[in-house]
């Protein structure tokens, strides 16, 4: 048995006693199907950087979004060395050394570095953009997949999802849905470095691997039919979110916030109520267990801790912001220190 054989072997991808004979004469996903979120993601990638420039930058500019003028640094060659090769905030040894190369006052070199990082944070209209490509991408996603899935008689009784698996035909519709959702997530990680960057980057970065891991197994594997619902429900508060983001950075407060709140319910409960339940219900006490399952097992896992993590956050920042006007620094604030918190700042609607 040659290497892909043994990859491709039924027992680790199909449940005990199905095999891909059983599978002849259905029109099943194809593993090479999935090539095309290569040209998918660079399209998207393509996509997005016009829309941006076309619709989310000319929208933002008319809504009154604007960056806020920032001091400029004067040009010093000693401290741009420091910043670029060494680090963006040297410590107070650094700071004393820095002052005596470049024969400046130590607050000044300070200052000088304060200004510089203030330079490389990304405006509101960055901001702006960005949030109103992620919420035109989730709002279509969401409602697209709904419009695919509300006359399924498996969306409403998730039971059905099994019946006859893994026998079950692909419905075109569901596999370009699939393709589009995995090149959406592809493009994602391969802008990630020149994405306005978030405290929480490192849980952003596993967030993106274990759902392309789980878009691509479930597809594979023939799940495409559980797969479809478990993106449905983690896209039903995406869009929310971005349209909060919008209005905050358009300074729209009242109603930034009333939005948010509608976010956080629908989140908490999409994210630790129905995502378990779909989950962990079905899928783990209703399904045969096999090396595939195990291993969408452990992803999902691992998405419904990280729901569990951001939850916290936003339960913390509502009751610590907008009941009891607490001033809080949350995880999910922009990288620079300075940066108040995205949640606290959708809820404040200051910048």
């Amino acid at each position: 048995m040659g290497l892909s054989e043994g990859f491709w072997h039924h027992e680790y991808w199909l449940p005990p006693g199905a095999t891909w004979e059983d599978m002849k004469g259905i029109h099943y996903p194809q593993p090479q199907d999935l090539l095309l979120c290569i040209p998918g993601a660079l399209l998207l990638i393509t996509v997005r950087c016009i829309f941006e420039r076309t619709v989310a930058l000319p929208l933002g500019r008319r809504l009154g979004v604007s960056d806020k003028l920032r001091p400029k640094v004067q040009p010093n060659a000693t401290l741009e060395d420091f910043y670029v090769l060494l680090g963006r905030t040297p410590k107070e040894g650094d700071l004393i050394s820095l002052a005596k190369q470049s024969d400046l006052p130590v607050k000044k070199v300070e200052t000088w570095f304060r200004h510089r990082r203030a330079q490389d944070r990304p405006g509101l209209m960055k901001k702006f953009c960005e949030a109103s490509w992620r919420f035109t991408f989730y709002l279509t996603s969401f409602f697209s997949g709904l419009a695919l899935l509300y006359d399924k008689p498996w969306f409403w009784d998730h039971t059905v999802c099994w019946l006859r698996f893994p026998q079950q035909p692909l419905l075109p519709a569901l596999g370009w849905f699939y393709l589009l959702e995995l090149s959406f997530y592809c493009s994602l990680v391969a802008t990630l470095p020149f994405d306005v960057k978030r405290k929480d980057f490192k849980e952003q970065i596993i967030h993106h691997i274990a759902t392309i891991t789980l878009i691509f197994v479930s597809y594979c594997a023939n799940l495409v039919r559980f797969g479809m619902i478990v993106m449905l429900v983690h896209d039903a508060s995406d869009y929310i979110l971005e349209l909060a983001k919008m209005l905050h950075y358009m300074k729209w407060k009242r109603v930034c916030e009333a939005v948010f709140i509608v976010f956080a319910v629908v989140f908490i409960i999409s994210r630790l109520v129905l995502f378990p339940l779909i989950t962990y219900y079905y899928f783990v006490t209703k399904f045969q267990l096999f090396l595939v399952s195990c291993v969408i097992n452990a992803f999902l896992m691992i998405l419904q801790l990280l729901h569990i993590f951001w939850s916290y956050l936003i339960i913390q920042m509502i009751f610590g912001v907008i009941l009891h006007g607490a001033k809080r620094k949350d995880a999910r604030s922009d990288t620079e220190e300075s940066d108040r918190s995205e949640a606290e700042d959708l809820a404040k609607n200051q910048e």
